[in-house]
């Protein structure tokens, strides 16, 4: 067995907070999609989050909930301190580079070229280097630099907003969220912005934040049907890594979800949940390198076709116009490993406006319903 990388995650989260506010439409920045993402690529051993946590204060309660390290870096009042977190940054991964040797791979999640010389020196000392960012807020210097980049709004579970909700803005200094301005304005809540058009507001917004339940919310993975989960991970494995084989799933299943266990499904063994998705026709199954650890695979498909057939189906078996808001669960409930973004689309609205542009289907505004629905 190959040994699997050890990831370090760095988050410069003012720069990613203001980014996600400004260039998507106000939604609020989640981590989560961060942490799937990263579980794809290895172990992640440690999580850091540099900012004046009095301006987030909500969000410190989620970033908790991931395991993430908070490290206060406070602003003075009349005082300029706006580069003190990314210098502790800095120096937090360079001492990290020399110190730990089992950590391999370097995950700075921020869209500041300034941290380009630290990307630089990460490489030189033979340390793998994945960058994180708002993609209208990271610099173009940044990407080159390292190894990987993924860009924040093109990660599974990030619904952008088709049409971000226009706010108010009072004139700030030339610089923006992508040279990570530490200016005390841009760093208050964001105004209350409406929910992006057919979909609910994400937690934490402004005017649309979940109520405080004591931080005991489930995390996502928990809320997702077992097939779903092991479709959408077994998907993002294929991509970065080609072939997949059972045990590689399943050790990437639990770095989502530390809690997760098929005898929660009703299964004795995870070989007995592949073969159950296997009978349905959710997965396939092939021999694999070593006995009992087959390669697991998704069926082949013809992909935008196809997702558009399926959308035609599920919204021509209702009996009435189907709301858009719960029109991606249904889907799901017949293709467990659907993504709209796996097909090039950016959020859900997008790929149904494409289905409607080639005659799949027809979607309209309804004002009784508060949202958009579809018909056929």
């Amino acid at each position: 067995m190959e040994p699997e990388e050890r990831l370090a995650v760095f988050l410069d989260y003012e720069n990613l907070a203001l980014g996600a506010r400004d260039h998507l439409g106000g939604m609020a920045f989640d981590f989560g999609p961060i942490a799937d993402a990263l579980a794809l690529r290895g172990r992640v051993v440690v999580r850091r989050a540099y900012a004046d946590w009095s301006y987030f204060d909500e969000d410190r309660r989620s970033l908790t909930r991931h395991q993430v390290e908070l490290i206060e870096m406070p602003q003075r009042m009349g005082t300029s301190r706006k580069n003190a977190a990314d210098i502790k940054m800095v120096v937090d991964a360079i001492e990290m580079a020399f110190e730990r040797d089992y950590i391999s791979t370097f995950v700075m999640c921020t869209g500041d070229s300034d941290f380009s010389p630290l990307v630089h020196k990460l490489r030189e000392l033979n340390k793998r280097v994945i960058g994180v960012g708002v993609e209208n807020s990271t610099s173009r210097l940044l990407p080159p630099a390292c190894d990987e980049f993924l860009f924040y709004d093109e990660l599974e579970g990030v619904e952008v907003p088709e049409e971000p909700a226009p706010r108010e803005r009072q004139p700030r200094g030339r610089r923006s969220a992508a040279t990570s301005g530490r200016d005390t304005t841009s760093t208050a809540a964001p105004a209350a912005a409406p929910a992006p058009e057919g979909e609910p507001a994400p937690a934490g917004v402004a005017g649309g934040a979940a109520p405080d339940d004591g931080g005991t919310e489930a995390p996502e993975t928990e809320q997702r049907p077992l097939e779903v989960l092991v479709a959408q991970t077994l998907a993002g494995l294929a991509s970065a890594s080609g072939a997949v084989t059972a045990s590689v799933l399943k050790r990437t299943l639990l770095r989502k979800d530390p809690t997760f266990s098929e005898a929660n499904h009703g299964f004795r063994s995870f070989g007995e949940v592949l073969k159950n998705l296997a009978e349905r026709g959710i997965v396939e199954l092939s021999p694999g390198p070593a006995a009992g650890d087959p390669e697991v695979s998704l069926p082949e498909r013809g992909e935008r076709d196809s997702a558009f057939a399926l959308l035609r189906e599920v919204v021509a078996g209702a009996d009435r116009p189907v709301l858009l808001s719960s029109l991606k669960d249904g889907l799901r409930k017949h293709r467990p490993d659907f993504s709209e973004k796996a097909l090039g689309y950016r959020n859900f609205l997008q790929f149904c406006r494409a289905a409607q542009a080639d005659g799949i289907v027809d979607l309209r505004w309804d004002d009784a319903a508060e949202g958009y629905v579809l018909t056929v």
